[in-house]
């Protein structure tokens, strides 16, 4: 089992940046693949992007491709999300997760771990 723990939201003006990061207990961080996804008041959990086990394979949403960069540090046991030129569609809490599955999905029900979620508003 992994606990992830999210940081690094905040309040942003748009065309701001923002980076957030996910801590994962545990010894075994290389054997998941993580993801990004986030969530607005009545709406599904949307994916954002996700890395490979070993970071060489990374996948991004249509919305935010050229401008969010995810990465991964297996040493550290971290996942980050570098968020540039945000826009207030971009406002969410974004929740990092993990999956067991070798080949990792944009479908939120195929991660089996989650973080608790960290807010990032973007004003216009």
């Amino acid at each position: 089992q992994v606990q992830l723990v999210e940081s690094g939201g905040g309040l942003v003006q748009a065309g701001g940046s923002l980076r957030l990061s996910c801590v994962a207990s545990g010894r075994t961080f290389s054997r998941y693949g993580m993801g990004w996804f986030r969530q607005t008041s009545g709406k599904e959990r949307e994916f954002v992007a996700a890395i490979s086990r070993s970071g060489d394979n990374t996948y991004y949403a249509d919305s935010v491709k050229g401008r969010f960069t995810i990465s991964r540090d297996n040493v550290k046991n971290t996942v980050s999300l570098q968020m540039n030129s945000l826009k207030p569609e971009d406002t969410a809490v974004y929740y990092c997760a993990a999956t067991t599955r070798v080949v990792v999905s944009t479908t939120p029900g195929l991660y089996d771990y989650w973080g608790q979620g960290t807010q990032v508003t973007v004003s216009s």
